[in-house]
């Protein structure tokens, strides 16, 4: 399905402009939608020895991921486009693979975590470094989401140090 876009976007970045950087973070909001699932997966499903503070860890981090996918669909329609959350769109647009595991120990599932952290990173700053001399407005809310991200893929890393 083709992305609908209003006759408008933000002032001063031009309408091409608005409209490409909401097409970039359609992108993002999948990923980040996608993520929201995964942690949540996670928390229903690891076991084993720290199981709680793992469990007891992923559920903030799911409430700040699903705060950082509306914070993104606002921004795409202030932007002119119109958000997807639909699940068929993501999985048909997603380059990624499914989460790997179900029921699992804390370590493999933290691994695997870790994983997704490091490609949501990545692509996040990979269209943050496209935005950043078109819209400031845009760069700023991808950095503070940027920052979560590394933050919690800090706490995930911290748990698989030896």
């Amino acid at each position: 399905m083709a992305q609908k876009y209003s006759e408008y976007t933000v002032p001063g970045i031009g309408q091409e402009n608005g409209h490409e950087i909401a097409g970039l973070l359609q992108g993002r909001l999948h990923a980040l939608n996608d993520l929201q699932l995964v942690l949540k997966h996670v928390h229903w499903n690891v076991v084993g020895p720290n199981f709680i503070a793992v469990h007891e860890m992923l559920d903030p981090q799911t409430e700040t991921v699903r705060g950082l996918v509306d914070e993104l669909a606002e921004r795409i329609a202030t932007l002119g486009g119109s958000p997807s959350g639909l699940t068929g769109e993501l999985v048909s647009a997603r380059s990624w693979e499914d989460y790997p595991l179900h029921k699992a120990g804390v370590q493999e599932h933290l691994a695997e975590l870790e994983k997704v952290y490091t490609g949501v990173v990545e692509d996040h700053r990979d269209v943050l470094s496209k935005v950043g001399q078109i819209d400031p407005i845009t760069e700023d809310l991808l950095i503070g989401q940027v920052k979560e991200l590394e933050l919690f893929q800090w706490f995930i890393r911290s748990h698989l140090e030896r």
